[in-house]
């Protein structure tokens, strides 16, 4: 099973990341970051570099694609390069799903028609313009496709599908050894648990966050 992590110049580390500590565990998975060039991507803060190993033209038949997020999306909305591979890629995955603002790029190539999906809190509404049907859900699955929250519920993304692909327990072990078991100092990691205060700030700023 070959995995292919979709890599564009300032995405968000975690979305990619995530995804990759869980999936790339499953029983033979070969997983490879891949992005319209190979070589360096920097993240969404300049601050981190990952290498793609592959450009896409690489990749053309994964059997499961992430697609990560980040202010990075919005540059690439109308880019007929990476969003025609979404789309031959999709042709053949057998799973294809996205983290965060991710989700957006697959609407944007048409994939998520009439779907439910999901997306980070500040942009699931722009959902609705591309077609899809948008959830305030922490992870989204519609047929083949999974949909998972904004950045750190790309985590949570990876056990579920983990657990489709490799069997419950399979998936349970691989959360035992990563120790993922989330205690947070805060319950504020959704809108409909932070202050109100704090909610309306960021909403205030989103059009600065996702650009």
């Amino acid at each position: 099973m070959q995995i292919a992590i979709l890599l564009f110049d300032r995405f968000t580390a975690l979305d990619a990341v995530g995804p990759y500590e869980i999936l790339s565990r499953a029983p033979g998975a070969e997983t490879v970051f891949a992005a319209e060039s190979a070589g360096a991507v920097h993240n969404d803060s300049g601050s981190l570099t990952l290498v793609a190993d592959l450009a896409l033209d690489d990749v053309p038949a994964p059997d499961l694609v992430i697609v990560p997020g980040g202010p990075g999306q919005s540059a690439q909305m109308d880019n007929e390069t990476l969003l025609g591979w979404l789309r031959r890629a999709d042709a053949t995955s057998t799973w294809t799903t996205s983290v965060c603002t991710g989700s957006l790029l697959l609407a944007a190539a048409g994939l998520l028609d009439g779907r439910r999906a999901t997306s980070h809190w500040l942009a699931l509404e722009q959902l609705k313009e591309y077609g899809a049907e948008p959830t305030g859900e922490r992870v989204v699955t519609d047929g083949k496709y999974v949909t998972a929250a904004g950045v750190s519920s790309g985590i949570d993304m990876g056990l579920t599908l983990l657990g489709r692909i490799a069997g419950d327990e399979y998936a349970q072990a691989v959360q035992l050894l990563t120790e993922y078991d989330p205690q947070p100092p805060y319950d504020s990691g959704s809108p409909a648990k932070a202050p109100a205060a704090v909610v309306e700030e960021w909403r205030g700023k989103s059009r600065f966050i996702l650009r």
